[in-house]
């Protein structure tokens, strides 16, 4: 399967490395949005099994830090070997909601995907454990699924079966995540934005043979595209 100019995974791999709705469709269309130059340093937070850092590192050259608390880094290590990309992805296991284990101003860039609302929606965040992080001109970008216009504590009937603590405390919509950064003093939103990959990015993910694949197909049946969106935010 093929993706920007210079990835591609055989569909195996790509669907049993999968986490969620595809991670890769869903940087393929954020990098659009950003700027990204060999010379740049870039956390991949919350990268998963690291098909992202894979695919940031083959289709602009960055040295990217393959951070993710779920997938041993060892693991991400052998499919980085397997990609001959060992000086370009450097993989790390460590807890994104604590503190992480990098210098102030050390990165060009922190990019996040289908993972940043597990662990960011702390009125804080941003200013406690990102900008500093990163270089005076470096940018926080992430995506993630989300919700095309908030609940307000009226989940649909169909969607009250699947709408447990953890969905409740990590979908929201676009307004409510600016709204969120907006109160942020040392970053500001520079663009925010619905993905149009959003549909396909689920496609792959039910496709897979996943677990927790199989148990999302009757929510996105009962959702039937009425309410969920791909949300992308980028600050500085």
């Amino acid at each position: 399967m093929k993706f920007g100019k210079r990835t591609e995974f055989e569909k195996k791999f790509y669907e049993d490395n999968l986490m969620g709705p595809s991670a890769v469709r869903i940087i393929d269309e954020l990098a659009g949005h950003l700027t990204l130059t060999p010379d740049m340093r870039v956390l991949d937070l919350g990268c998963g099994t690291g098909l992202t850092s894979i695919y940031l590192a083959q289709e602009f050259g960055v040295q990217v830090f393959a951070t993710d608390l779920w997938t041993p880094a060892v693991e991400n290590y052998k499919r980085i070997q397997a990609f001959e990309l060992e000086g370009k992805i450097i993989p790390i296991h460590c807890d994104a909601s604590q503190e992480l284990p990098f210098a102030d101003g050390y990165f060009d860039a922190i990019i996040s995907v289908d993972a940043y609302y597990y662990f960011g929606t702390g009125a804080d965040y941003i200013d406690k454990r990102m900008k500093p992080l990163l270089k005076s001109d470096g940018f926080l970008a992430v995506a993630m699924p989300g919700l095309k216009k908030e609940f307000a504590g009226n989940v649909p009937d169909e969607m009250k079966p699947f709408w447990v603590d953890e969905v409740n405390d990590t979908f929201h919509d676009l307004n409510w995540w600016r709204a969120l950064w907006s109160k942020s003093e040392s970053m500001h939103v520079t663009d925010a934005f619905p993905l149009t990959c959003n549909s396909e990015a689920w496609q792959d993910w039910l496709k897979t043979d996943n677990p927790y694949a199989k148990s999302d197909i009757a929510m996105m049946e009962a959702e039937g595209g009425k309410y969920f969106d791909m949300l992308g935010l980028v600050g500085s």
